[in-house]
């Protein structure tokens, strides 16, 4: 094999949540947020208890489209998980949210005010001029019926992806990037940069009031960095607080079950050889090996789950690219 972008992420297919509920939860996303129905399936056997780490496992995902990206609501049957903690912090470093992009953000906000969500930010948040990188983008973060993070993000013109300006009717337009709190920005690129193959496609210092009203946090400041696959479109940022003490470390107990659990699906076309270059750099692998599967399953055709250096749950799958 001798071209390397072999080796690359291609995209992002969906991001898996563990949840309490699906039915609960599908119903806040699709009220609350706009999401579509998609599949409803349960699946169980030693493939998928592999898989996730988690003996015995059946759970059942249901599959929810918004714009162009999906997520999974992952359902233990027939074990029950650890919650979240209340007190948690967008500097823990379990904190991963899903940033959906909006037409109108105070729509959007009032739409969001009748539903049993907790508010993290204040309200909605304009980044001041000073910010460069991110000037003129407003967001607002908030936690699901679960304790999930989410954000509401609003792009200016000159900001975001050219298809978060183009005319729509519809307030919720998709998810523009899962974000992530990382302990250390090189370490982190060396794993989804260096390893994966994404590429860095921008990234802010973001901090002053503005921020603390944001997050939460009193003295918040953050180093984002922003990475897309090869072929574009969803992402992940690495959200590195440059604060001290940094936020506490993902538990070495928390499994696949437990509520916080968040699995971002990235399609590779040669899993056997990414898996080996992964291997030899260390990096912890949750499936024993890579898991086989039929045609017919969620999954497709063989998967692997792997932490990135924090202890973020990465499910790296191969199978065929759909065509533009």
């Amino acid at each position: 094999m001798n071209n390397p972008s072999l080796l690359q992420v291609q995209k992002i297919r969906a991001i898996g949540l563990t949840v309490t509920n699906a039915d609960r939860s599908q119903e806040f996303y699709t009220k609350a947020l706009s999401f579509e129905f998609v599949s409803d399936i349960t699946v169980e056997g030693q493939n998928y208890s592999e898989l996730e780490g988690v003996e015995g496992a059946k759970i059942r995902i249901v599959t929810l489209q918004l714009g162009d990206e999906q997520i999974e609501l992952m359902e233990y049957l027939n074990v029950e998980g650890k919650p979240i903690p209340k007190d948690s912090q967008s500097n823990d470093l379990w904190f991963q949210h899903l940033a959906i992009a909006v037409s109108d953000i105070d729509r959007a906000f009032a739409h969001l005010r009748s539903f049993p969500i907790v508010p993290i930010s204040t309200a909605p948040q304009t980044i001041p001029p000073e910010n460069q990188e991110a000037a003129g983008v407003r967001a607002f973060k908030f936690k699901d019926i679960d304790g999930h993070n989410l954000e509401l993000i609003w792009f200016p013109e000159d900001k975001g992806q050219e298809k978060w300006h183009q005319k729509s009717d519809r307030c919720f337009l998709g998810i523009d990037h899962s974000a992530i709190a990382i302990s250390n920005t090189e370490q982190s690129l060396h794993f989804y940069r260096d390893l994966l193959g994404m590429q860095i496609k921008g990234g802010s210092l973001n901090q002053g009031e503005t921020q603390v009203r944001l997050d939460n946090l009193p003295e918040a400041k953050v180093k984002i960095t922003a990475l897309r696959p090869i072929q574009g479109g969803l992402g992940i940022e690495l959200l590195d607080y440059l604060v001290t003490p940094k936020g506490r470390p993902i538990p070495r107990n928390w499994k696949s079950c437990d509520i916080a659990h968040m699995q971002v699906q990235l399609i590779v076309n040669d899993l056997d050889r990414l898996l080996e270059k992964l291997r030899q750099n260390k990096v912890e692998l949750i499936s024993p090996q890579i898991v086989q599967f039929g045609n017919n399953s969620s999954f497709s055709r063989q998967s692997c789950l792997v932490k990135d250096p924090d202890g973020h749950a990465i499910l790296l799958t191969s199978i065929p690219v759909e065509p533009e």
